[in-house]
Formats: C-alpha cells, structure tokens, sequence
C-alpha cells in the first residue's frame, strides 16, 4: 500500500519531468551542446554538386552483368562534405562486390549543404547508389 501512495503522489511531478526531457529547447543543448544532431527538418535539401558519380562499377560484376541497388546513410555537415567516419550501408545490393563499390566513392559526394532559415545545417540523408549494366533486364524496383 505505500509503494501505491507513493506512486499517486510522485507520478504528478514525473509526467511534466518526461514532457520537458523531450522538448526540443531541451533536446538541443545535449550531446555536447554544439547542435550536432537535429531532428528539424531543413528548409533546403543538400543539392549533389559533383558532375560525375564517383561510384566505379566492378568489372568482374559488370562483365556478368550483375546489378543491384546499394542505400548508403551518410552524415553531410554544414560545409556540404560527407563525413568519412559516418558512412554506412542502409540497405545492401545482395551483392559484397557492389556495396564495397558504394561505399568506396561516398566520400567523394560534395554537396552543396541544407539549410535552415538560410544558415547552413548538417544533416543525415539515405543516398541511393544504382548499378545497372545496359544489356542487364529491369529490375524489379526500376519503373522503366
């Protein structure tokens, strides 16, 4: 029966404790307090400026026409430069040879940076990376 009167009493101040913990006003000054993490969506997307893809189809892939998709995740900051540390795959292609290939140029994307009420911002995107070989038949995700 105490433990009962004690939750009755306490549960009124830890409800208003758990609201507070998840305002943003709060989510903001944590980890590290720089706003490394944002989970406001940017006003402008990052726009890629490279004018050609840095990802090399594999020849021994390429030469059996295998193909396949490749979603990578990837950490962009304000200045538009994929952090190198931070890419990963989200979603495989099936295929080692073809995910190595991804992530090996993903470094190499330079955007031009998000922004948030015109000031540039960091943020994490999911990037598609298509291998198709010409003579290769659609797959079954192409829309083509």
């Amino acid at each position: 029966m105490r433990v009962g009167r004690w939750v009755a009493r306490t549960m009124p101040l830890l409800i208003p404790l758990g609201v507070l913990g998840c305002s943003e006003r709060v989510r903001s000054g944590r980890a590290g307090g720089d706003g490394w993490f944002r989970s406001v969506m940017p006003d402008e997307r990052p726009q890629m400026l490279n004018d050609d893809l840095p990802f090399r189809y594999p020849v021994a892939m390429y030469q059996r026409k295998v193909q396949g998709n490749v979603i990578l995740r990837l950490f962009v900051d304000a200045d538009g430069r994929v952090v190198p540390d931070s890419i990963r795959i989200a979603e495989p292609s099936g295929h080692a040879a073809l995910d190595s290939a991804a992530l090996a140029g993903a470094s190499q994307l330079r955007f031009r940076p998000a922004r948030l009420r015109g000031t540039p911002m960091a943020v994490v995107l999911r990037y598609p990376v298509h291998f198709r070989h010409p003579q290769g038949a659609p797959l079954p995700a192409d829309s083509l």
